[in-house]
């Protein structure tokens, strides 16, 4: 590439910035002095029906537009305008896609009008799509300014099979160079903060969609983890993200860095405000039997009832750290928050979850996310010229694990992983009680604190975790951090650097005032069902505080 990296930049943003402006009713401007908190300001910023709209949890806005209580067109152009004041408040989208959208609506109103009933079970709903994932004609750069020219050839599967279902897609979200920090930052757009806190980050790689939900400028959202990366932005933004299993999800048409690698399988999956949102995604692409055309899906429909949850009492099991890096004082709060409500009821047994070689994991998922070296991400960097982001520089240059392997060394830590993977397994069965009940999920933290401070999201190990299992995990919000209560420990014994190192980035509370606190709860591989409906019986306990 012979333009220099700043007038791509340019570009990108003037053609971001351009598709703002093509919203009518225009974009209400944000003010010039912004607080920390962000999320208040769309209150003061929208009229009362877009704001009642955009408040309103997906699965009650299908159920209304479904009865044609609400036209597609309304509930558009409110979650347009709601989302170019979010882009203003925290800089997380890459584009509007405002014209194809109330065009969308408005073929979707008149097919209301006409036929009496919905084109399907998400019509009318919109919904925003991480900018990796391809639409058919637009821009899939994944980050990188040497692949701006790049545009795909057809829509991704999952979205046609959204498109099919009725849904309207209005708004594309940011993420980070490489597309493997869990922050969300390029030198195309910049960085995407915390609309709770701008001081820290949204997280990542989904950044932009966890800052847009954060702010409401989308109620269901579509973004991939291979790390964590749906589930650190929903934890960060304290909204609903879900990491299902491998393979029940389509991925053609997903922009990665090396395609064909399947030592850790890259999934997509959505990020909602609401957990029914969480489960309306699931089963509208599930329904649509995806394994008929993308072969490598496994058949396996959506378990719509209780069976799949055990009949009688459920065992939780709390993970209180992972014997690597012990979490800031927020989240342990929000886990004995939790864990304390759950002591409480009849039908739900809590134990403690004991870590199993959760370091050796770490160890194992960072030998093969980068097999080649990272040489791949360094030739996408090197095609423009463009600096490398500081999490880029850590990732690729400062994690011992990440060189190239040879072919025997890659058969030799795959077996490693798959040896692992059975170790657990038999660890989880080994949790059978005399009834042979065993743990039904694992509540534990998502990260080791709060949303982090820009370019220090460097411990993975709560989410790469159950990347490395392929376990399903469930984000939720719990709380936010509380500096009068979330004090400085007064005694801390580090058990690794790596906690040591992340005990000093709590040293101020006051630095992550506000920041929305998350935990997950994880089962084993293909019970996605279990983990969903197991957290609608937690959540009709202990509702969260957020």
């Amino acid at each position: 590439m012979n333009e220099p990296w700043q007038d791509v930049a340019k570009r990108a943003q003037d053609y971001r910035n351009a598709s703002i402006n093509r919203v009518e009713p225009a974009v209400p401007k944000v003010p010039d002095h912004l607080p920390l908190d962000v999320t208040k300001i769309p209150k003061d910023l929208l009229s009362g029906q877009d704001l009642v709209i955009t408040q309103t949890p997906p699965e009650e806005l299908v159920e209304k537009l479904a009865l044609g209580q609400l036209k597609s067109t309304e509930v558009t152009n409110a979650f347009l305008r709601r989302a170019g004041i979010a882009q203003a408040l925290t800089n997380c989208i890459t584009e509007l896609l405002a014209e194809k959208a109330v065009e969308r609506a408005k073929y979707l109103d008149d097919y209301f009008a006409e036929h009496s009933k919905p084109i399907g079970p998400l019509h009318g709903l919109p919904i925003s799509v991480k900018e990796h994932i391809g639409m058919k004609g637009l821009g899939q750069n994944g980050g990188y300014i040497g692949w701006w020219n790049r545009k795909a050839g057809d829509d991704a599967h999952v979205l046609k099979i959204l498109w099919e279902a009725g849904c309207v897609f209005y708004v594309r979200t940011t993420e980070p160079q490489t597309l493997m920090h869990l922050e969300t930052s390029n030198n195309l757009y910049g960085e995407t903060v915390n609309p709770y806190n701008s001081k820290l980050t949204s997280g990542g790689s989904s950044g932009g969609e966890g800052a847009l939900l954060g702010l409401r400028g989308s109620c269901l959202g579509l973004g991939s983890d291979i790390g964590g990366s749906i589930r650190s932005p929903a934890a960060n933004c304290g909204v609903y993200g879900f990491r299902p299993s491998s393979y029940r999800i389509p991925t053609e048409g997903l922009v990665p860095n090396i395609i064909g690698v399947e030592q850790i399988i890259a999934v997509l999956g959505p990020l909602s405000t609401s957990l029914e949102g969480i489960k309306l995604f699931m089963k509208v692409v599930i329904d649509a039997r995806p394994w008929l055309t993308e072969p490598s899906l496994m058949p396996i429909p959506w378990r719509y009832d209780d069976s799949h949850l055990p009949k009688g009492r459920l065992k939780v099991a709390v993970m209180w750290h992972d014997g690597v890096v012990q979490p800031h004082p927020p989240v342990t709060r929000a886990l004995h928050h939790v864990v304390d409500e759950l002591k409480k009821l009849e039908n739900i047994d809590v134990v403690e979850w004991k870590p199993y070689e959760h370091g050796e994991a770490f160890d194992i998922v960072t030998k093969l996310y980068f097999a080649d070296g990272g040489k791949s991400q360094i030739e996408a960097l090197e095609a423009s010229g463009e600096p490398w982001r500081p999490l880029s520089k850590f990732i690729l240059k400062q994690i011992p694990n990440v060189r190239e392997l040879s072919v025997g060394e890659l058969w030799h830590w795959t077996a490693r992983r798959e040896s692992y993977r059975s170790e657990y397994a038999k660890y989880w069965n080994d949790t059978a009680s005399n009834d042979g009940r065993m743990v039904d999920a694992i509540l534990c933290p998502v990260g080791p604190g709060a949303a982090p401070t820009l370019d220090n999201a460097k411990y993975w190990g709560y989410t790469s975790q159950w990347n490395l299992l392929d376990y399903p995990a469930l984000v939720f919000p719990v709380t936010k951090v509380d500096p009068k209560i979330d004090v400085v420990e007064k005694v801390f014994q580090p058990i690794t650097e790596a906690d040591a190192e992340n005990h000093k980035m709590y040293r101020d509370p006051e630095i992550y005032r506000s920041a929305p606190i998350s935990l997950q709860l994880v089962g084993r591989r293909y019970e996605d069902e279990k983990v969903s409906g197991f957290l609608g019986v937690v959540l009709g306990y202990c509702l969260p505080m957020l």
